[in-house]
């Protein structure tokens, strides 16, 4: 049996871990280690010792622990047997993953589900070799880059939809946008996964999200990018749904020979379209609904905006304001924010200030407010006792509460003694 003297590895790069193809030793056998690697000596499954980069001589003198399996007297060439291994430390920064299958996601922005693709790279590093070898590693002669991500597939199918899924989720990020999110989700993907290599003994250096795509024939996605494009179109001509769905009936009737109207419709629809679509157009069909019995819609003014919005809508889909309601001839506006405050309301809708009117025309006054800067109407002073407002100033008694109104000062309201001329709170005449 012949009897190893030097042992060393010089393998590819993408190789993590490789056995010396034979176990018998003898007491002299040089061991070379080259850089990035390390040695690790077996026997009987247990390891025994580690070696960095350099040249070493094993001997039973320098391999303590080894001893204790020898049974064979030492000295001269006498053989042992034991298991090398050699680890690659290097940077593998090149490992390629990518999803089987599609991963089906729910995109926040639109409510469907869209199936997804996501491919990239990563770099580990061993960095702890005896737990890399016996957690992972096991009795396989070699154990390269390939076989980690085999390993790791199932984790990482996992860890990246769940990644993809919270990170969609949290950022309110569409599917369709993701691609310019990359670096960001790169880096919270690789926290994810990091935990999971560390349990064996690897060290994931970095992880990079390279492209994340969505099958081009998958019905879901199909209709989500023929809306998205319908809506630029109209976004850029300057009309919406409601106002194409209009286009479409009208231009159905002009159509139907058998329709009364469809020569006035035909006609209405040329002319909408030689004076441009947009706010005109609206205005134009409404004309012509009108001239054949119809019933147009009635619009407002949005007063705080300016939009042409339907009559019987409580908010504006502009602006998202109040709209007052047709009853109410005066737009209410908040003396705080500037909002709209709708009728029979307490509080402004915007910053929840409390409704203070006019006892003539409504305004929103500010407290403390002697003259309506609406109506010009001066205030009348308020009660010191119960806060009614008093209609008079020469009246002795709250009409609300019955307290004596004798020398109660007319800027502070302080209620004085009837002997006193001066105001003890404020120091003005009485």
């Amino acid at each position: 049996m012949a009897i190893v003297d030097v042992v060393k590895y010089s393998g590819p790069a993408r190789i993590l871990a490789w056995k010396f193809p034979s176990e018998e030793l003898s007491n002299w056998t040089q061991l070379i280690v080259n850089e990035s690697q390390e040695a690790i000596l077996f026997k009987g499954g247990q390891a025994l010792d580690t070696y960095g980069p350099g040249r070493y001589t094993l001997s039973t003198n320098n391999i303590p622990l080894l001893t204790a399996f020898l049974k064979l007297p030492f000295g001269g060439n006498t053989p042992f047997t034991a298991e090398v291994w050699y680890v690659n430390k290097v940077h593998a920064l090149d490992v390629k993953w990518g999803t089987p299958t599609p991963i089906q996601l729910k995109d926040p922005e639109y409510n469907i589900m869209v199936p997804l693709r996501a491919n990239g790279q990563f770099g580990i590093q061993v960095d702890n070799s005896s737990k890399f070898l016996i957690k992972l590693v096991g009795t396989m002669p070699t154990f390269d880059q390939d076989t980690v991500v085999r390993y790791f597939r199932g984790m990482f199918i996992t860890k990246i939809k769940d990644a993809l899924a919270s990170y969609l989720v949290q950022r309110k990020v569409s599917i369709l946008e993701i691609n310019a999110y990359l670096e960001e989700l790169s880096s919270y993907m690789q926290e994810k996964a990091a935990p999971p290599f560390a349990e064996y003994g690897i060290k994931l250096l970095n992880f990079y999200v390279n492209d994340i795509s969505v099958p081009e024939d998958d019905p879901a996605v199909k209709t989500l990018k023929n809306a998205l494009a319908k809506k630029a179109e109209m976004n850029i001509v300057g009309y919406n749904y409601q106002t194409e769905r209009t286009f479409d009936t009208l231009e159905g009737a002009a159509r139907n020979p058998g329709s009364t109207a469809a020569g006035i419709m035909g006609a209405g629809i040329g002319l909408g379209i030689g004076a441009g679509v947009g706010g005109s157009i609206g205005q134009q069909f409404g004309g012509m609904t009108q001239a054949m019995g119809g019933a147009a819609q009635e619009t407002v003014t949005c007063p705080n905006c300016n939009a042409q919005v339907p009559a019987n809508i409580k908010f504006c889909p502009q602006c998202g304001k109040p709209i007052p309601s047709p009853g109410q001839t005066k737009v209410i506006k908040c003396y705080k924010c500037g909002g709209v405050i709708p009728v029979g309301s307490k509080f402004c809708p915007d910053c929840g200030n409390a409704y203070n009117p006019c006892p003539k025309c409504g305004a929103d006054l500010a407290p403390g407010t002697k003259v309506c800067g609406t109506c010009g109407f001066s205030l009348p002073n308020p009660c010191p006792f119960c806060g009614e407002p008093l209609e008079r100033s020469d009246l002795k008694f709250c009409p609300s509460c019955g307290k004596s109104l004798t020398n109660v000062c007319a800027s502070c309201g302080h209620t004085n003694p009837a002997a006193a001329k001066f105001c003890l709170n404020c120091g003005l005449k009485l």
